[in-house]
């Protein structure tokens, strides 16, 4: 199979995901009080024992907990804010739910489930080889009859040839009511041939079920990973999710993607992200784009695409307009196919987050891009194109798209060249408005005083405002006594400044804020009311 290589990860700035374990224990307690004290769920539908309600209480955030994660990991959004809402949402479902049956919670070796649940996930614990006699075990609740079972998640065990074999008849007689299958990363560490062969097992074993989402990530595919997997891939006709990042995507990897994926009018969700693409590569996955007039969140990120991929993938994406999600980021696009994606991007006014982070665009793809947002994306809520190479000869066109933008949570212009001119031009559109801004970047910028302080005033009242990251920037030391005088009521807003240089004569900036105290607090915060949702 091909390998991996894996590129520098671009750090993130505040992040409220994952939570810490103090939060997770808290969350668990508070469950726990839901389901055996007296509410009005528990008097319609009886409360548990205390003891039950503990079990059940620890069974639910996991649940929760795995969902979010996943959502976290398939579509990213900077701070973690959405993973959040998810878990929360979660939570408050399976406790109705629970209240609802009645039913004591099973737990055995690693393995969590509700009697009847829907989901079975055997991604709980240590990551760990399985071989035949652990397989029996584990897979046991799959055979019990009457079993609802509609999604199964084997990721993070490592399934050996003897473990196929078993799950073999298992899944054969759930198949048909399985409608997402999650098997990342579950050939870790086994041998090609070995690998091959359970993917063989498995996509035969699954051959014609009806699939709505299929993750295959973090299995080093590779083209034979692919073909491995072609019955199962060629049976699908309603899949609406399809995950394949991490997995040694090669030109010859992706051709056999788009010959294998024959019906792709129903997709919503398609994520490449970290594969060794490049441009053939990128022209295979325009293809599919362009059979998938539905899709709404498209992930071809770090993918070593260059211009003549990047505009086969910018003319797909002018094919159709739902986008709401669009991730690119470092890719190696350039100037022309900046240009091109700002033609396509006139065609999605729904898009909510846009991520175009190192992409080589200059002022002229970024000015391109920004004319085209600010007619048609003006339900943005995140915006990032950090890494681009941007002067403040762009920030007129910058400001007057962010200017149109009321929705916008997150802007990262970071490790451009804006400097003060462009800080400033940008910093008057946010001071008005923008009531919904949580975060601003502009990190590595070459900032001195009057720049640092302008995009500090904007934003320091803003009521649900968390993060300035203004770090690796020149502010002369006046300069940042004044930052931490704005900030005085609200320092941890500011992000550090440790390696701001008051000395340099025409440099960057460079800030990627990673808190962990305020990530709790955030969190805590937004799950301190849970209870149960009302029925839908």
């Amino acid at each position: 199979m091909d390998a991996v290589e894996n590129p520098p990860r671009q750090p993130f700035s505040i992040k409220l995901w994952p939570p810490s374990q103090n939060t997770r224990a808290m969350l668990v307690e508070r469950m726990a009080n839901n389901l055996s004290n007296p509410t009005v769920f528990t008097r319609k539908y009886g409360s548990l024992s205390k003891e039950e309600a503990a079990k059940n209480a620890k069974y639910i955030e996991e649940t929760a907990f795995v969902s979010a994660n996943e959502h976290y990991d398939n579509e990213p959004d900077g701070d973690g804010s959405s993973a959040v809402q998810l878990y929360a949402k979660e939570c408050s479902k399976l406790i109705l739910e629970v209240l609802k049956r009645g039913q004591k919670v099973e737990e055995k070796d690693g393995v969590v489930s509700l009697p009847h649940d829907t989901i079975f996930d055997i991604s709980k614990g240590q990551r760990a080889f399985i071989e035949a006699e652990e397989a029996q075990e584990l897979l046991q609740p799959l055979k019990e009859p009457g079993n609802s079972y509609s999604k199964v998640c084997f990721s993070n065990r490592s399934f050996g040839i003897g473990a196929a074999r078993v799950a073999e008849p298992i899944l054969k007689s759930v198949k048909d009511q399985l409608k997402v299958v999650d098997l990342s990363d579950f050939v870790a560490g086994r041998p090609e041939a070995d690998a091959l062969d359970v993917m063989n097992i498995f996509s035969d074993t699954l051959e014609g079920s009806i699939l709505k989402s299929l993750n295959l990530s973090d299995n080093a595919l590779g083209e034979k990973g692919v073909r491995a997997f072609g019955k199962l891939l060629k049976s699908q006709s309603s899949l609406e999710e399809l995950f394949l990042m991490n997995n040694g995507i090669s030109e010859e990897a992706a051709k056999a993607v788009a010959e294998l994926v024959p019906s792709t009018d129903k997709l919503r969700v398609l994520h490449f992200h970290n594969n060794m693409t490049g441009d053939e590569g990128a022209m295979a996955i325009a293809e599919i784009v362009r059979r998938a007039p539905l899709l709404e969140n498209f992930r071809c990120s770090s993918t070593r695409v260059g211009s003549e991929g990047g505009i086969a993938l910018s003319e797909a994406l002018g094919t159709f307009s739902n986008l709401r999600k669009l991730d690119l980021h470092d890719n190696m696009f350039g100037i022309e196919v900046g240009v091109s994606l700002s033609q396509a991007l006139t065609k999605h006014q729904n898009l909510s987050e846009l991520y175009l982070s190192y992409l080589n665009l200059e002022d002229e793809g970024a000015i391109a891009i920004a004319n085209a947002l600010k007619d048609s994306a003006p339900s943005l809520e995140i915006l990032e194109m950090a890494g681009n190479d941007i002067t403040s000869e762009a920030a007129s066109a910058l400001a007057s798209c962010i200017g149109v933008m009321p929705s916008l949570t997150k802007l990262n212009l970071s490790e451009n060249e804006l400097k003060d001119d462009g800080a400033i031009q940008i910093s008057k559109v946010l001071q008005d408005g923008h009531d919904h801004l949580k975060e601003v970047d502009f990190s590595l910028n070459s900032l001195r005083r009057s720049g640092a302080r302008t995009l500090a005033q904007s934003v320091v009242n803003k009521a649900q405002f968390k993060l300035l990251s203004l770090n690796g920037n020149y502010i002369s030391d006046e300069g940042i006594d004044e930052l931490n005088k704005i900030f005085k009521k609200s320092p941890d807003l500011l992000g550090p400044l440790d390696e701001n240089d008051p000395d340099g004569e025409d440099g960057d900036d460079d800030d990627n804020k990673e808190s962990g105290d305020e990530d709790n607090d955030e969190l805590e915060s937004k799950l301190k009311n849970l209870d149960v949702n009302q029925e839908d």
